[in-house]
């Protein structure tokens, strides 16, 4: 039933634009991504945590999933976002996802190369993709100095080394950017991005984690220079707060959680839809969804 990454971003590689990995955590954020993919007749990512995986249990997750993509006929992957041990790749696997991430960017760079080829030894084994990442991503509450940024950001000719000697699917590059929300204006590194994506070439596909608060003409940029899967989580737990927060305002004495959370999933689904057009997915998926469906679109 579901897609996997590799699926999904060879085709937006062929197409000239980037699948969005929507993180959820739950029913109504599920709903909302949904709802946006099925509208804009777009391909998408499901991202999930561990930390998501915890609080909601895999299975519980996937079972979400198939449910939606049987009403929708989006193609869909199902994605482990940043597992750091190996349990989460298992767990992930048993449960049904169609694609996995290993971060090992917390590890010198040789046992990062170790660990993350073992990983592709597992997902490869299963049938699906396996992404890896290669260089710090730091959250914005980070203080780091310049040369700490510098150094924290992926090496060109280190990428050609990672992505050979692991087999990754798909690249993670830090280039700038950072989980959460940003100070400023962020600076990416379009320099930097430009040589990954000469020096890796077809060996592996590129993908830009903490992609929330970046500008629009930024996106844009790194869409052209190779970018097919760009990740968003941070916009859509704000657009969850302020849903529920300007109900609540308004409505302080109501406690019927499908009246509070209905306002979350319409926010949230504004967050999804802008960003499928932004990345220029949107109609992608039309030729499937009639296909599976068996209705024009």
């Amino acid at each position: 039933m579901f897609k996997t990454n590799n699926d999904l971003m060879f085709q937006a590689r062929k197409g000239g634009y980037a699948v969005g990995a929507f993180n959820t955590n739950d029913l109504e954020i599920t709903q909302a991504i949904f709802k946006a993919a099925k509208e804009e007749k777009s391909p998408i990512i499901l991202a999930v945590s561990p930390s998501a995986m915890k609080y909601a249990g895999p299975r519980n997750l996937v079972a979400m999933a198939k449910i939606a993509t049987e009403e929708t006929g989006v193609p869909v992957a199902v994605h482990l976002d940043h597992g750091t041990e190996f349990e989460h790749l298992v767990s992930a696997i048993q449960a049904g996802f169609s694609s996995i991430m290993y971060d090992g960017s917390k590890h010198p760079y040789e046992e990062n190369v170790r660990l993350t080829a073992e990983a592709v030894k597992l997902g490869h084994a299963v049938g699906i993709s396996v992404e890896g990442e290669l260089g710090r991503l730091v959250g914005t509450e980070d203080h780091i100095t310049v040369s700490e940024r510098e150094a924290s950001m992926t090496h060109p000719d280190q990428a050609l080394d990672y992505v050979e000697r692991t087999g990754i699917d798909a690249l993670a590059v830090s280039i700038g950017n950072a989980h959460g929300w940003y100070k400023g204006k962020p600076e990416l590194d379009f320099k930097r991005l430009e040589e990954i994506g000469k020096i890796v070439g077809d060996k592996a596909l590129l993908v830009l984690h903490g992609a929330s608060g970046i500008p629009d003409e930024d996106i844009r940029t790194a869409v052209s220079l190779g970018i097919t899967k760009i990740n968003i989580d941070t916009e859509i737990r704000d657009a969850f707060r302020r849903g529920v927060e300007g109900f609540m305002k308004e409505n302080p004495d109501v406690i019927d959680p499908r009246k509070f959370l209905k306002p979350a999933i319409d926010e949230m689904y504004k967050i999804v839809s802008g960003k499928i057009k932004l990345f220029g997915s949107s109609n992608a998926a039309t030729d499937y969804i009639a296909e599976v469906t068996g209705r024009a679109v």
